[in-house]
């Protein structure tokens, strides 16, 4: 087996192959062009769509040639693969827009300058926008749409869950772009490999077919596995909501404590695809006489190094120790909300600084949290729906510290 393919065999990336023997000479060959599709649907991505990015870090690390392809024109239509019903359609602009900031995310993970480092491959970002937003429709159904089946396209499963529930034209023509995609990159790169998560199993094959039909050379599809959580939840999900790259959508202390929070029997999986860290230096983890605790922290560390850089990981990890080992540490790295003095002189209710903060939608889901005893400030735990935080419960540090069960809390800083 190709070494670049082994490595991610061993860190658990892969869920199959078009064809392992025939994929694994090419690599041994030559440097492979791949790609890896993102529709800029919004304004970041979310932990759940960088599978691909990450193993696109590692065939790049093995001299491999990665194009990042930001669905421009794609974007404008949706893919309805793992989707229970269609996307809201936005406008160009926005979709332009979201397309530059999804673009400057993934240049965390894959390095995109100009001189990437020894052994690396030269990796590039493109926008399908170029060949499809002003695309002849009658030529493209003469030249392409010949090659297609629509009994073929309707046996792929993304499509069969989707027909159940409702599958608009304008979605059934995904898997044609999509497939045309390949087709021009294989033009004009010479990409001979797409790969994807699990659910792009049918849109990957359905583009080799068309390149082959345009008598073009044989090319490669490799998939991932879509991850869950031990704990069933979907990955990429917390209590709050998706937890996304942007800092803006999701706190740097919020990005960090979500993976604080794995599940203990995911600990070393994600190390394994959601960092950089050696196989070797990963195993020393998994070692059972070693506290999980430390795996937890480590995993946290440097996800959120990787995502937001090292400044601010430190401040987030400093900001955990802070709220759970006590005085010490740097508390800069908190979720904070400003509290007016002049607001705490007359008393600010607990319930609607619980909502403040985005512990809860509404006072009546805060009075719950109250009664329930999963609230604290500053270190008391309150039963008292009714009760009043005052600057009597402001700290030394000229905070308030307000907890809602075990993981959410905030720092009210008096101005």
């Amino acid at each position: 087996m190709n070494k670049a393919l082994q490595t991610l065999i061993d860190r658990e990336f892969i869920k199959d192959c078009t064809d392992w023997e025939g994929l694994s000479d090419l690599m041994d060959h030559e440097a492979v062009t791949f790609y890896v599709g993102v529709d800029p649907t919004g304004p970041s991505v979310h932990i759940g769509h960088v599978v691909p990015f990450f193993a696109m870090h590692h065939l790049q690390a093995a001299g491999h040639n990665p194009i990042a392809l930001v669905g421009g024109g794609t974007g404008l239509i949706g893919d309805p693969s793992g989707k229970t019903e269609m996307r809201k359609i936005l406008s160009e602009e926005q979709i332009a827009s979201n397309a530059k900031a999804i673009a400057a995310q993934l240049g965390r993970i894959v390095d995109f300058s100009e001189n990437p480092k020894p052994g690396f491959g030269r990796a590039v970002q493109m926008n399908n926008a170029e060949w499809l937003v002003d695309l002849n429709y009658i030529r493209f159904l003469r030249e392409i749409g010949c090659h297609f089946s629509v009994n073929r396209m309707l046996t792929f499963e993304g499509v069969k869950q989707r027909l159940e529930r409702g599958l608009s034209f304008i979605e059934f023509n995904y898997q044609l772009l999509q497939s045309y995609d390949y087709y021009m990159l294989n033009q004009k790169t010479g990409c001979r490999l797409q790969i994807g998560g699990a659910d792009q199993w049918g849109n990957i094959v359905a583009g080799i077919d068309l390149i082959h039909d345009m008598q073009g050379p044989q090319c490669y599809g490799l998939t991932f596995n879509l991850i869950m959580r031990a704990d069933g939840k979907k990955m990429g999900k917390s209590e709050k909501g998706a937890v996304f790259l942007d800092k803006n959508m999701t706190s740097v202390y919020d990005y960090y404590q979500y993976w604080r929070n794995t599940p203990d029997q995911d600990v070393i999986r994600f190390m394994k695809i959601f960092t950089f860290m050696s196989l070797d230096e990963i195993a020393e983890y998994a070692d059972p006489k070693r506290n999980i605790n430390e795996a937890k922290a480590r995993l946290a560390f440097e996800q959120t190094k990787i995502i937001h850089g090292e400044e601010e990981a430190v401040k987030a990890e400093a900001a955990a120790k802070a709220l759970f080992s006590g005085a010490g540490s740097s508390k800069e790295g908190m979720p904070t909300v400003e509290a007016a003095k002049a607001d705490l002189e007359a008393g600010m209710g607990l319930l609607s600084l619980f909502v403040k903060a985005g512990f809860c939608k509404s006072n009546s889901e805060a009075r719950t949290i109250v009664v329930q005893g999963g609230a604290e400030v500053t270190g008391s735990k309150i039963t008292d729906p009714r009760y009043t935080v005052t600057l009597n419960d402001v700290t030394d540090d000229g905070d308030i510290m307000i907890r809602a069960g075990k993981k959410k809390f905030a720092r009210f800083v008096v101005k």
